[in-house]
């Protein structure tokens, strides 16, 4: 039974959507568990209705067509990534971190500049490239500790250890640190979602402390004697004499642990599913293996691990023809525009062999994502050994569930029943 002020809530919500159909046609609901576990068909509405979309509950317009998002994720003059700049809310304003505690990740140039320049130096392609024959070993290992090959869980035995034990290794983490470290992830995690309640922000704050509690004695550690990892590399990382200060290296490592570990396991987890759903294109690639990469960037526009990200007009200006009023905040739908049939042909068709870049899930411009190869090889490496390592791999019992967000798109669980070979 609702308590007085969930029903209260739950009056004003359904007003505001209601008013949000009466003027449009359609209206979007973050807090929606229906649409949380297919948000296909409503982002459909959007682009086919009201592609520049008003959205009262989450203060912003929704903008979900490829073309338009494309123009605002290039234009970093007049859309910014830093929440301060816009028109918020109160509760918009109670999730704002401390002042000196964003991250690159929410800063405009000049600042996102400089610490883009210093953290590029500990993620070279020939760093990332290197990491092969360790992801492949860590894999194995993973893949041998299961069990029962007929019944068990993707998302705990592979797709939710995988990745941090990855990022874990890169950051010096040792071994016995990982569970706390991927709990710490996880709580992060949930503060990019804008519709989290109190107990999720406490929680997601209470983990921020207690890893700088954690990196504080690494770093100094690391700056007088470097080791073989990121935090070495941050460390000892300069540009035109620049360096990074302890707190930049702090909110450097938070954000990268997030980076390094959510999304590559909701990539594992939504493309498995989606082959899976798919069975003709997963019996393409165990008959033309060569088509893993391209599967990769496919897997990404089917089902992004990044469905929404977010920016606030620095001007008025015009995005194809639509005003905006400096200040207002912007919604943009990934996840709309990686389906958008302007750019693909038959976009709700998974195509494992499209071989096209052109989808949005790693962003555009001076934000692109820094981990997107990291994503593509260990994203590569999981399909190519599952397919080695299972002759037959299909859906176990249960159904697979998505969490509940707008932002981070992933899957709770998958049971699989497969066959060794």
């Amino acid at each position: 039974m609702l308590s007085p002020r969930q029903a209260i809530r739950s009056v004003v919500v359904g007003s505001m959507l209601a008013r949000e159909r009466w003027q449009s046609g359609v209206a979007f609901n973050p807090l929606s568990t229906r649409t949380a576990q297919d948000p296909y068909p409503v982002y459909a509405a959007l682009r086919e209705r009201d592609p520049v979309h008003r959205s009262r509950l989450m203060n912003a317009w929704l903008f979900s067509r490829h073309a338009d998002i494309d123009v605002i994720l290039r234009d970093h003059r007049r859309f910014s990534n830093d929440p301060r700049k816009g028109k918020l809310n109160r509760r918009q304003r109670g999730n704002l971190p401390p002042e000196d505690e964003f991250t690159m990740l929410f800063l405009d140039p000049p600042d996102h500049k400089r610490l883009r320049a210093l953290v590029n130096k500990a993620f070279t392609p020939r760093a990332v490239n290197a990491l092969e024959p360790r992801i492949r070993s860590l894999l194995g290992a993973l893949l041998d500790a299961i069990d029962d090959p007929a019944g068990f869980d993707l998302m705990d035995a592979v797709a939710r250890p995988l990745p941090v034990i990855v990022i874990a290794e890169m950051l010096g983490v040792p071994p016995e640190d990982r569970a706390q470290f991927k709990i710490w992830s996880d709580q992060r995690a949930r503060s990019l979602e804008p519709v989290i309640d109190a107990r999720e922000r406490a929680a997601s704050n209470a983990a921020a402390k207690a890893l700088d509690v954690y990196f504080r004695p690494i770093i100094e550690e690391r700056r007088a004697a470097p080791q073989e990892d990121i935090v070495s590399a941050l460390a000892q990382a300069e540009e035109e004499g620049d360096r990074l200060t302890e707190r930049e290296m702090l909110n450097m490592l938070r954000l990268l642990l997030i980076a390094g570990n959510e999304t590559t396991t909701n990539l594992i987890g939504n493309g498995v599913l989606a082959l899976l759903r798919h069975p003709d294109e997963l019996r393409r690639l165990r008959e033309e293996p060569d088509l893993i990469p391209a599967a990769v960037d496919e897997l990404l526009r089917f089902d992004s691990p990044v469905q929404t990200d977010f920016r606030r007009v620095l001007e008025d200006c015009e995005v194809n023809g639509f005003p905006l009023k400096q200040r207002e905040n912007v919604v943009l739908m990934l996840g709309a525009a990686n389906r958008d049939p302007d750019v693909f042909d038959d976009p709700d068709r998974l195509d494992v062999g499209r071989g096209d870049r052109s989808h949005l899930s790693f962003g555009r411009g001076i934000h692109h994502c820094i981990g997107a190869p990291l994503a593509r090889l260990e994203g590569r490496i999981v399909l190519e050994m599952l397919l080695e390592r299972f002759p037959q791999i299909g859906l176990g019992d249960g159904s697979p569930r998505f969490r509940n967000s707008i932002v981070l798109r992933g899957l709770e669980t998958l049971p699989l029943r497969c066959t060794r070979a």
